[in-house]
């Protein structure tokens, strides 16, 4: 049987606006593939995954675990 994927959780909402973006994307890269990074943020998060869209298109999962009103949790997996 397998062992479950690492899951590294960022809680967003603590960061500053300005450093949200590059503290996830260094983050992800920090991945091995097949890990998943937890944002927990409070607002949909979608700009994010336009620029993951953009700057690592193929190399990413998205999955929404919570969405909102109040708090969001995306799971985003290294491929």
């Amino acid at each position: 049987m397998a062992a479950e994927n690492k899951t590294v959780e960022l809680d967003v909402r603590i960061i500053p606006p300005r450093d949200k973006h590059p503290r996830i994307l260094q983050t992800f890269d920090n991945l091995k593939s097949g890990e998943i990074l937890l944002i927990i943020n409070d607002h949909d998060p979608m700009p994010l995954k336009y620029q993951f869209e953009f700057e690592r298109p193929g190399k990413f999962g998205w999955k929404y675990i919570e969405q909102g009103p109040e708090v969001w949790r995306v799971a985003i997996a290294r491929l």
